[in-house]
């Protein structure tokens, strides 16, 4: 059987760090994925395909037709095929957030978010690819004020020791979560202004 572990990281390098210590654990690269604010826009690779939505209707990171369909927008330093992270995406603006890079199998569906081909916009992706609605709606707050998301996919038997991995530098997520509480926050708003440079810079300060 297959678990999903999921962690939250301040920004895309640390989560990136994350990914290679999963793989140097034993975890095959395309089962995970990232998501990472960026409207500040520092992440993007011009060597790096990106899988148009348009033509994946399926959201399995591959384009339904041939060998078309590949534009030259990506993410930050994500090789596309069996080398790194799958799939990357760039210049994809999630409502609630602004813009955002992600990589991997969860890549896909969060391009079905924009193309109107997920219910319950950005939480709900994250639901369908298995985490919590309360993790979701932390999650997508936490990545609209400038964090990284991480999720794996690992054999069940395998789960204590990769979480082990993520507890290593990845943020707490309850601890986090009271602390947005307590500012009067309760769940993820799609609706609401996403965050600017100034603001995500300011946030990030409240928790370093």
């Amino acid at each position: 059987m297959t678990a999903k572990i999921s962690r939250l990281y301040p920004d895309y390098e640390a989560a990136r760090q994350a990914a290679r210590e999963l793989e140097a654990a034993g975890v095959d690269n395309g089962d995970i994925s990232i998501v990472a604010n960026n409207v500040e826009g520092r992440y993007k690779d011009d060597r790096v395909d990106t899988v148009d939505v348009r033509h994946d209707e399926d959201r399995d990171g591959v384009d339904d037709r041939t060998e078309g369909a590949r534009t030259g927008a990506a993410v930050g330093g994500v090789a596309a095929g069996a080398a790194g992270l799958a799939a990357g995406l760039g210049a994809l603006a999630i409502p609630g957030i602004g813009p955002i890079v992600a990589a991997g199998w969860l890549a896909s569906t969060l391009a079905g978010v924009v193309a109107g081909g997920v219910t319950g916009g950005i939480v709900g992706a994250l639901v369908e690819s298995g985490v919590s609605k309360d993790d979701a709606d932390i999650y997508a707050e936490a990545i609209r004020r400038g964090g990284a998301l991480l999720i794996a996919r690992v054999a069940d038997d395998d789960g204590a020791r990769y979480q082990e991995v993520l507890n290593r530098s990845s943020v707490d997520t309850a601890a986090r979560a009271t602390a947005y509480r307590q500012t009067g926050w309760t769940r993820f708003d799609e609706n609401a202004p996403p965050y600017t440079a100034g603001q995500i810079e300011t946030d990030r300060k409240l928790y370093s």
